[in-house]
């Protein structure tokens, strides 16, 4: 991971990271941007996205109330011409994440992150027009012309791998996959993210959560998963793990009743025993 980064900084390529939801894919770009002081620019996809939630659109309320301010001062047609004209200025252009991200911040400086999060939900054509914009760091508005990156942004791509990202895409991007972190790693993780968390429970829970992502899930709990249910536990009062405890705060860390079934099925008795050995 931290080559990968490294070497998408370095040639200024975007970096797509794809793994199962929860390994922490969105977290390298907010850390990217705490760390290079980048202000942080995220666009969610989802299908039917498009260039008017994505790059720009025009404000046609402030538009409108131009022209009917430009009626009642009066002062004839010139004055009408010239209020239309100004209708499609930067006066009025509202900038989503894509554009905001081409033109980057004020003068010295660093350039934004911009987070294009879950890009497998977008529709193709949104992706076809992705990879236009990354190609060149550059966004055309008919009306006034195209904006160029002096600086190009430091570009995040995120897919969970609901459906394969196109290879023209992939190529623009360098690629890393993110597996979920090994058992030290997680302790580690929920030890920073919840400090309230004492060593022992956090070493449980994370030895838990493994495994029930050896349980064959329909949804394998994620880091932040973990950390939730470590915290559910600490805000109850609870220094280990026991199977009481497990059974009250399932909810936390599994979102589907099979998930749960299951893993009562293969025994909450077994899971917290296998934890507590960690």
């Amino acid at each position: 991971m931290a080559t990968a980064v490294f070497l998408a900084l370095t040639l200024h390529r975007p970096l797509l990271l794809e793994g199962e939801a929860g390994v922490g894919k969105t977290e390298v770009a907010k850390v990217l941007a705490r760390w290079t002081g980048g202000e942080l620019l995220r666009l969610q996809c989802y299908e039917g996205i498009d260039v008017s939630q994505a790059v720009y659109e025009w404000d046609y309320s402030r538009q409108l109330l131009h022209l009917r301010a430009a009626e009642l001062r009066g002062g004839g047609a010139d004055v009408a011409a010239e209020a239309e004209d100004e209708l499609f200025s930067e006066r009025f252009l509202v900038r989503r994440p894509l554009l905001r991200a081409i033109e980057g911040g004020p003068a010295g400086q660093p350039p934004p992150v911009l987070l294009v999060d879950e890009v497998d939900r977008a529709d193709d054509e949104f992706e076809a027009y992705l990879l236009e914009i990354l190609s060149d760091y550059a966004v055309t508005v008919p009306e006034l012309g195209t904006f160029h990156a002096e600086v190009p942004p430091v570009v995040v791509l995120t897919s969970n791998r609901t459906r394969d990202v196109h290879d023209a895409l992939k190529r623009r991007c360098l690629y890393h996959w993110v597996e979920h972190p090994d058992f030290e790693r997680e302790v580690a993780i929920v030890r920073l993210r919840a400090p309230e968390v004492e060593e022992g429970l956090a070493r449980q829970v994370a030895a838990a959560v493994e495994a029930m992502r050896d349980l064959g899930l329909y949804k394998p709990p994620g880091v932040a998963e973990t950390i939730d249910w470590a915290m559910a536990l600490a805000a109850l009062g609870r220094t280990r793990l026991d199977q009481a405890a497990v059974e009250r705060t399932l909810g936390t860390v599994l979102k589907y009743r099979e998930d749960a079934d299951r893993v009562r099925a293969g025994g909450l008795e077994e899971l917290v025993s296998r934890a507590t050995r960690a």
